[in-house]
């Protein structure tokens, strides 16, 4: 006798080719139904024999489409009989129930496309928006669920006859594939040179190859924005790129067509090419190699590593055919300005730049930057960091501790990222810039507007960080309406590692990043937190220093070092020898050290990064910064060429208060001594650094240990996107018998801070 089943699909479900899939078993195993997408994710009904439908169960849980998440299959309805023997897909029901259907994330154009992209026998040959269910844009042109092209910016792109064809027929990889188009029905490609209202004539990508390859700037648009792309072999097209970027010396990003593009300029794991050629096709940092295969000098200059991407999308393959296989290919925007993502803004701020703009008719709903992750070996296995997540990652949610009310989490200052809770799912934003600039903040603005009505989640609190000048806490309690929750800095990193690890109770958290308004009003940044989502306890710290200037020591190092000196030494006295001195005025000495000496204008800091800056202008390696972090890159990369083993310099732990204190001082006299010696090179010396640092990481936290007992540590904070001091505290802690927690799906810097103030939203709802 047969039997009826209803069923409901949970997760990355719309999108990704999932009917169309559930369409095809059934009708293999002879089965009848039907199946359609609603808010809530997948509904679908089967009948026949039970033995087949067993089976098809076990498909749908086992066999979905790569791009597929199924999270749950639930069985909401049994009963006998049931003869249908057809099997189809239904329209999508838009009945107003809550929304919990989940989006797909943008995926890199898939194998059959580009076979199909680049036989001339094809009729989608060379169609620069070729895509089919296994890849496309998914998260940057949907504008609701379910997800059906009339709710995608394809709205405005009928489909021909033939697409039509292939969009209803079971057997077409381009079953219900959404954005399904081809050179007849879908948009088309516009090449515009600045100030001229026309178009121009001919092949736009071909003519677009041409003025790159002599040595022109083009804008490109792709899936979630626009690239400034150059010759990434031609030195005067990559200078002229920066100089009209205002990016002075921060490495650009390289786009190529494949990984043996890749190997001629970078050095590559299997693990790191897995990575490349991920569906998320992320930006991946790679070692440079000592000849890295013609690439321009001023691609990243004084610079050990390269950001190395693959093509993903059409554009991108037929861009990068032939002549050009590598070009750079850096975010469509001005110092630090969201990316440009809507032609007229592209046209209007990108015009002074570009010498010409590659337009796409293909609207984008929402801007997303490429995405940054590195790979590190942590305890003998590769792991990713992710430094950036937007792009290819953004919209997947990760869980709550435990299920909050509706809440927002607006981040931080530096990195912003939104968060929204939708149930037990915490949806954070893909990267929104720095909010120091007013065009990040109205791109802040909207993603929070955008985001609220993608989900279908009105906030019931608004989550924001403890500092009471970042834009985002001045949002939250000026412009939100709604009732707030400031939390501190570095407890939301905790936190966000945490949550995205699935732990609950308490844990030590090492928390190192740059700058962070503590709960004593000083800037913090070298903190250890026991914890968990219901409060912290500051456990330890690194002794203050002050910090001359406040945020202009940020940009320059040399500040942080002198204040340094002054708290090793007791005055700068005698110290004229060292370069960092000698280069002052001394007027400008005499202000400096009486801003130390009284602090004014000069808060206690306790910052691990602004101890590896002073540490890099101590060595000689960068007393101004041009971009964030600088110093401390440049010393992490001086110490990767150093020894691989080398002795710490000495230091203190002060453990009769607490919290206990970490004291560099005894670092900086014998490192000023080293200096003065000659005797080691500036490389040995800045491997010595790494290993103080992380052998004050272990022993802080064993001292931790024994007198409360806690043996799972989290490293969290911008410090640990250092890979050699991530690599070295890990083994270290883990050689000790710690279970050790860092991050794998969420930056470990400010990019990840919504997600910890979620988190702890959510736990404190739970205790009210």
């Amino acid at each position: 006798m047969g039997e009826t089943r209803r069923y409901r699909i949970r997760g990355v479900v719309q999108g990704v080719g999932f009917r169309p899939f559930a369409c095809r078993a059934a009708r293999e195993l002879e089965l009848g139904g039907w199946v359609l997408n609603d808010a809530e994710g997948v509904l679908l009904e089967v009948c026949g024999d039970p033995a087949r439908l067993d089976s098809f169960a076990e498909r749908v849980r086992g066999r979905a489409p790569a791009a597929a998440r199924v999270e749950a299959v639930e069985l909401l309805e049994r009963r006998p009989g049931g003869g249908e023997t057809g099997f189809e897909i239904r329209d999508s029901e838009e009945a107003e129930a809550p929304r919990r259907a989940l989006i797909a994330p943008d995926l890199a154009v898939c194998e059959d496309c580009l076979r199909e992209l680049l036989d001339p026998a094809d009729r989608r040959h060379l169609y620069p928006y070729i895509n089919c269910t296994a890849c496309g844009p998914r998260y940057t042109i949907v504008r609701g669920v379910p997800y059906d092209r009339a709710r995608t910016t394809m709205a405005g792109f009928p489909m021909c006859a033939a697409c039509a064809a292939e969009y209803e027929d079971p057997r077409d990889r381009r079953f219900h594939a959404q954005p399904t188009c081809c050179w007849d029905c879908g948009p088309r490609l516009a090449l515009r040179l600045p100030g001229d209202a026309g178009e121009a004539g001919g092949d736009p990508v071909g003519e677009a190859v041409r003025m790159l390859l002599e040595g022109a700037i083009v804008a490109v648009k792709g899936i979630g924005g626009y690239h400034l792309m150059a010759d990434a072999r031609n030195e005067r097209a990559v200078a002229e790129l920066r100089r009209r970027k205002r990016r002075e010396s921060k490495p650009l990003a390289l786009l190529s067509a494949g990984l043996d593009a890749v190997r001629r300029y970078a050095e590559m794991s299997a693990e790191e090419a897995a990575l490349l050629r991920s569906p998320a096709r992320p930006i991946v940092l790679l070692r440079k190699r000592s000849s890295p295969g013609g690439l321009a000098d001023s691609v990243a200059p004084g610079n050990a590593e390269l950001g190395a991407m693959l093509a993903y999308t059409p554009v991108h393959h037929l861009l990068l055919r032939r002549e050009l296989d590598t070009v750079v290919a850096t975010s469509g925007n001005r110092a630090e300005e969201p990316i440009a993502f809507e032609d007229g803004d592209a046209l209007r701020r990108l015009a002074p730049i570009a010498d010409a703009l590659l337009l796409g008719e293909r609207p984008i709903e929402r801007r997303a930057d490429d995405s940054i992750a590195r790979v590190t070996r942590l305890g003998g296995e590769a792991a990713v960091t992710p430094l950036r997540r937007a792009r290819g990652y953004v919209p997947e949610p990760l869980g709550a501790p435990i299920e909050p009310p509706p809440l927002l989490a607006v981040g931080a200052q530096l990195k912003s990222a939104i968060c929204l809770s939708r149930g037990a799912e915490l949806f954070l934003s893909h990267h929104l810039g720095d909010l120091d600039e007013a065009a990040s903040r109205r791109a802040f603005e909207a993603a929070i507007g955008d985001l609220r009505a993608l989900l279908g989640v009105e906030p019931e609190l608004v989550v924001h960080d403890l500092h009471p000048d970042y834009a985002s806490s001045a949002w939250a309690a000026e412009r939100s309406g709604l009732p707030t929750l400031a939390v501190q800095h570095h407890h939301a990193h905790l936190a966000a590692c945490m949550c995205e690890h699935g732990l609950t109770g308490q844990v030590l958290g090492v928390v190192f990043d740059g700058t962070g308004y503590g709960s004593d009003g000083a800037v913090w940044g070298g903190e250890l937190l026991l914890g968990d989502y219901a409060g912290f306890e500051r456990v330890g710290q690194l002794e203050y220093m002050s910090l001359p200037g406040g945020e202009r020591a940020v940009r320059e190092p040399f500040r942080v070092a002198l204040a340094l000196l002054r708290a090793a030494f007791g005055s700068l006295d005698g110290l004229g020898d060292l370069p960092v001195v000698a280069r002052r005025s001394e007027e400008e000495l005499r202000v400096l050290g009486r801003m130390i000496e009284t602090g004014a204008g000069s808060p206690p800091c306790s910052s691990v990064g602004r101890l590896f800056d002073g540490v890099a202008a101590l060595l000689g390696l960068r007393e101004v910064a041009e971009y964030e972090a600088q110093a401390a890159i440049e010393l992490e990369q001086l110490a990767a060429s150093g020894p691989r083993s080398a002795a710490p310099f000495g230091w203190a732990l002060h453990e009769d208060e607490a919290p206990l204190r970490i004291d560099p001082r005894p670092l900086v006299r014998e490192l000023v001594a080293e200096l003065r010696a000659g005797r080691a090179s500036a490389a040995e010396l800045s491997a010595r650094f790494h290993a103080t640092a992380i052998e004050m990481t272990l022993r802080a936290c064993l001292e931790i240990r024994a007198r409360r007992g806690v043996d799972r540590v989290l490293l969290s904070g911008g410090v640990f996107q250092n890979e050699l001091l991530l690599r070295g505290c890990h083994a270290a802690l883990r050689d000790e018998r710690f279970e050790v927690f860092s991050h794998r799906r969420v930056p470990p810097n400010d990019g990840g801070i919504a997600l910890g103030q979620a988190a702890i939203a959510a736990w404190a709802a739970r205790e009210t």
